[in-house]
């Protein structure tokens, strides 16, 4: 199965769940996605992602100097961005039980 199709779909809940555990910066919020397990994430869909969610209000955004190099952009959930959370959680979880369901029945 082709994990990136699968990926688009959920890269918004992926990115707001890892942003739950505390504001980052485009690189930081790449590196925890990968070190949770999706090491197939591109550079350039997670930048969109919070760009996005940026601009459809459910993050927040400011801007860090950086000892090592360029300021850093960070971005963090407001409370738009947590509620959007909760509802994509719960989205998530049903269709995931749900082909569970599928798969199990299919297995047997």
């Amino acid at each position: 199965m082709d994990t990136s199709q699968l990926l688009k779909g959920v890269l918004d809940l992926a990115v707001l769940a890892v942003l739950r555990d505390g504001d980052g910066y485009g690189y930081d919020v790449l590196r925890r996605l990968r070190s949770a397990g999706l090491e197939d994430v591109a550079d350039a869909s997670v930048y969109g992602t919070l760009r996005r969610l940026f601009a459809a209000g459910a993050l927040t955004s400011y801007v860090q100097p950086s000892e090592e190099g360029p300021h850093r952009k960070y971005y963090g959930l407001n409370k738009i961005g947590r509620d959007l959370l909760a509802e994509s959680t719960k989205t998530w979880n049903h269709f995931a039980d749900t082909m569970s369901v599928l798969l199990i029945e299919e297995a047997t």
